[in-house]
C-alpha cells in the first residue's frame, strides 16, 4: 500500500517537469497523509494538462454517502477492472501524483519501522492514480483520488509486499489519455536500479507531524 508521501518540489518546476498548462500554489509538504487534498495532474476536458487539488480517498460517483473514501486510498492494481470501487475511474479518469519520496513501515517484532524511498536521482516522479466526482446533496461537486499499488520491487521487498505504482516521464501520456488495456501494462514494479531508500523517525507514523527532518536518514537505523 500508499500511506504517506512527500512533496517539497516548488510549483514552477513541477509545472515544466509535468507539461503542465495550470498548477496551484503548494508549500512543502513531508508527511502528506490520506484524508488531505493532495495537487493531482489530469487532463481537462479541452485536453490541456492542469494540476488540481483533489481529497485522497476515492469516493466513486455511485456511492451514498462520502465515508467510503476512508476505506478508499489505495487500489490494487491487479483488481482495477473488477472492483466496481474502481472499475469505471480506471477507464476513463487516471491521474499523476507529483511526489519526491513516499513511506513504508516495516514490521519489526512489536515495532514498525518507517523508510523513506525516492530515486536516486533526487527528481519529483509521478504515481499512477484515478480519480472520481460525486455529487454532495448541496449540489457542490467533491473530486477524489486514490493511489495504485502493485508487487514489490527488489529495494521494497524487505520491507513490504505492496509499493505504490510509479509512472515513468515517457509514459504520462499514455497513463492519462491511453487505452485500458496499454495503461494496464504500465501497473508494475518499478526499476529497482533507480530508487533509493533508508529508515527515518517514527515520527513520519504520526500525521500532525511536518517538516524536511522526517524524510531524513534516521542514523540509529539501518539501511535495507
Amino acid at each position: 500500500m500508499c500511506g504517506r508521501f512527500a512533496l517539497k518540489t516548488p510549483p514552477s518546476e513541477l509545472a515544466t517537469r509535468f507539461g503542465l498548462d495550470e498548477v496551484v500554489e503548494l508549500a512543502p509538504r513531508y508527511n502528506i497523509a490520506p484524508g488531505t487534498d493532495i495537487p493531482t495532474i489530469r487532463h481537462s476536458p479541452d485536453g490541456k494538462r492542469v494540476m488540481h487539488m483533489l481529497r485522497w480517498g476515492l469516493v466513486p460517483h455511485w456511492a451514498k454517502d462520502p465515508s467510503i473514501g476512508a476505506k478508499l486510498s489505495n487500489a490494487r492494481g491487479e483488481t482495477l477492472t473488477e472492483k466496481p470501487s474502481f472499475r469505471d475511474a480506471f477507464k476513463r479518469r487516471r491521474c499523476l501524483v507529483p511526489a519526491d519520496g513516499f513511506y513504508e513501515w516495516k514490521t519489526e517484532g512489536r515495532q514498525k519501522q518507517p523508510y523513506y524511498f525516492s530515486m536516486k536521482s533526487g527528481e519529483p516522479f509521478a504515481l499512477g492514480g484515478l480519480w472520481e466526482s460525486w455529487r454532495m446533496p448541496d449540489g457542490n461537486v467533491l473530486r477524489t483520488c486514490c493511489l495504485i499499488t502493485t508487487g514489490p520491487n527488489d529495494i521494497m521487498l524487505p520491507v513490504h509486499d505492496r509499493m505504490p505504482v510509479i509512472v515513468a516521464p515517457d509514459d504520462y501520456e499514455t497513463w492519462l489519455t491511453g487505452e485500458p488495456d496499454d495503461v494496464q501494462g504500465l501497473v508494475r514494479p518499478y526499476p529497482t536500479d533507480e530508487m533509493q531508500v533508508w529508515a527515518v523517525s517514527k515520527r513520519v507514523s504520526r500525521s500532525v507531524e511536518e517538516g524536511a527532518e522526517l524524510a531524513l536518514s534516521d542514523g540509529d537505523q539501518h539501511f535495507v
